[in-house]
């Protein structure tokens, strides 16, 4: 059986690598279609891509999640081959991963930069916190062990790309795809790939600061949206244990006295208290609904 791969490359100003990406990639993929998607640059990224052989498009919407959600609403295929256009990738592993989507029947694999050369290579030592961050915080969140959260190289299978919705406009799309597919427990497989810096005069356009603010916010939403009940009982645990120490003091002075001289204090933990309980609520009956809406959708695919 003949299999469809699409290799998706979304750009913005990487005239400088993507001609040799564009190459390396048809040479180890003969059979894939190569798509770039140009988001609005200003130099000659689409002309020399589509001159590489590749089918080039255009997203107007900036940010890299409109490109990837673009490629993935538009482009057809059984494996879909993720990759950045700035030549930090190795294309030798493109066709085993996209044999492990196809004949392995995994949904999602994971080009795991982090476990080989990304440490030494990167030269943005914030980005190596920023990554080690956000990799403890999704695997405690989530209970999995998922070596590189934000790697920009996946292949992906076509029942994921049906199945899982996203949202994210900026580069925490990678984040958003990694949460979602943990969240639905689709088989996920990780291989080491080597990692190498960008290449003189090639720059990149993830921001620090910027763009680790949004990355670290998406985990916060995404860890209200899956997961309610824990996310809203660690907030009523810790408003309840706030409470609890104001009130201390006031417990002791009544019982040293038998008097509460601090009504004031008494009153607002009282309201706290029952503010974290309605929290609680709120998060038990989100649960329930998130649990009936997976059940409806598991239905539903089924039916179709």
């Amino acid at each position: 059986m003949n299999h469809k791969i699409a290799v998706l490359i979304p750009c913005y100003n990487e005239s400088k690598t993507i001609a040799k990406v564009v190459g390396d990639f048809k040479k180890q993929l003969p059979e894939a279609d190569i798509y770039v998607y140009d988001n609005n640059s200003t130099d000659n990224t689409a002309d020399i891509a589509r001159q590489a052989g590749a089918i080039v498009r255009y997203e107007q919407r900036q940010g890299k999640g409109n490109v990837v959600r673009r490629m993935l609403a538009d482009i057809e295929a059984d494996c879909y081959l993720l990759v950045d256009g700035d030549d930090t990738y190795p294309s030798d592993n493109a066709k085993e991963m996209c044999d492990i989507v196809l004949n392995e029947h995994y949904d999602m694999v994971i080009g795991d930069r982090l476990s080989s050369t990304y440490f030494q290579e990167n030269k943005r030592p914030f980005h190596d916190y920023g990554n080690r961050f956000v990799r403890y915080a999704i695997n405690q969140i989530f209970h999995s062990d998922i070596k590189d959260i934000m790697t920009g190289y996946r292949a992906l299978s076509r029942h994921l790309v049906m199945s899982v919705p996203l949202l994210s406009e900026g580069f925490e799309i990678e984040t958003e795809l990694t949460i979602n597919v943990l969240d639905n427990q689709l088989r996920i497989k990780q291989i080491p790939v080597e990692y190498r810096d960008r290449p003189i005069g090639s720059t990149s356009k993830l921001s620090t600061f910027k763009d680790g603010i949004k990355i670290i916010a998406t985990i916060f939403r995404l860890f209200r949206d899956y997961k309610p009940l824990v996310f809203f009982s660690w907030i009523s645990s810790i408003l309840i244990l706030a409470s609890l120490l104001i009130l201390l003091p006031v417990f002791i002075e009544y019982l040293q006295t038998g008097l509460v001289p601090r009504f004031p204090t008494l009153i607002v933990c009282g309201f706290i208290i029952l503010f974290a309980i309605l929290l609680w609520m709120c998060g038990l009956i989100l649960q329930v609904l998130l649990i009936r809406h997976r059940q409806l959708c598991q239905l539903l695919n089924k039916s179709i």
